[in-house]
């Protein structure tokens, strides 16, 4: 049996596999828009593993497999034998004698590892606290929907270092574009960090700037995320206090290029990292961009599947 493709971080495929799974996902969605059926995976099943809670990735998954023609399994980890102790490899040995693919969304980066170590089939990063290759994968396809070519363009991420930003400094390592971090001081970007260092391909193409404003300033893409992440809410109160100045408002999109656009993977807080203003203003995408997951995750999971297909 060949070993399958996982999708763990988006530095698991390459720009020419990007460029087709874009090419791709334009199609599928064409195909989408115009109501024409497309069902490549007819009698294939997703499992979907969640430990973290989900209205997007459970929403775009499960609707997305049912669209290629295939049937959608949720588990919640509460609800099975993982939330009893069961060994992850364990698990993943019995699932991918079940099913044709799986998805996890979880906390640790670990996690998704050590079940895609053991299983027959592809398994997709949905979330872990590291990482969130399927979010910027939209991202850029939405971009690429709206602007064109993301190569040589500047990303501005205003807010904390999470596994958002460290996703974008992967893409940006691919696909060639700058990524322009701000955030306050003990939130920055990680260059060390455990068992996921940022690579010195991904560290050419950071800037880091004090002021967010200064970050803004030409960028043709900005974006942010909730100031705290899901399994940090211990934190809420000390992480609204460091963070005032970091708002994501007019102002920046001023100083961004003319075209700019601003992107938020959602669900948004209005008035903390994002100004009502900006996130409902003209230059916001966030609604396509959100729709965006549906369409590049049926073109990936149909890829790593199927492989290659011609148009």
């Amino acid at each position: 049996m060949p070993n399958p493709r996982h999708y763990l971080q988006f530095s698991d495929l390459t720009r020419a596999e990007y460029a087709y799974l874009f090419g791709r996902s334009a199609l599928i969605k064409g195909k989408f828009k115009r109501y024409e059926m497309h069902q490549p995976l007819v009698d294939r099943t997703l499992a979907m593993i969640f430990e973290k809670h989900s209205t997007r990735t459970r929403l775009s998954f499960e609707a997305g497999m049912h669209q290629l023609g295939g049937a959608a399994i949720y588990i919640n980890t509460r609800d099975s034998q993982l939330g009893r102790g069961e060994p992850i490899e364990d698990a993943a040995q019995v699932f991918s004698r079940m099913v044709d693919l799986v998805m996890i969304r979880t906390y640790g980066q670990d996690i998704v590892e050590r079940f895609a170590a053991h299983s027959r089939v592809p398994v997709i990063n949905g979330l872990t606290n590291e990482f969130h290759p399927c979010q910027i994968l939209a991202d850029v396809f939405t971009y690429i929907e709206y602007r064109g070519n993301i190569a040589g363009k500047t990303v501005a991420w205003v807010g904390d270092a999470n596994n958002m930003l460290y996703s974008w400094l992967q893409a940006a390592a691919i696909l060639d574009f700058k990524v322009h971090f701000s955030g306050p001081a003990g939130y920055g970007v990680d260059l060390g960090r455990a068992s996921y260092p940022v690579t010195s391909a991904e560290a050419a193409q950071l800037r880091c700037f004090d002021d967010p404003v200064e970050a803004c300033t030409g960028a043709h893409l900005i974006t942010t995320d909730v100031w705290t992440s899901m399994g940090f809410e211990a934190e809420n109160t000390a992480r609204l206090n460091a963070f005032q100045g970091f708002m994501v408002d007019r102002r920046m999109m001023a100083a961004a290029a003319p075209d700019a656009v601003f992107m938020h993977c959602l669900p948004a807080h209005r008035g903390e990292e994002v100004e009502a203003e900006v996130i409902d203003g003209p230059q916001s995408v966030v609604w396509d961009e959100a729709e965006n997951r549906l369409h590049v995750q049926k073109a990936l999971m149909e890829f790593l599947l199927l492989g290659e297909l011609p148009a």
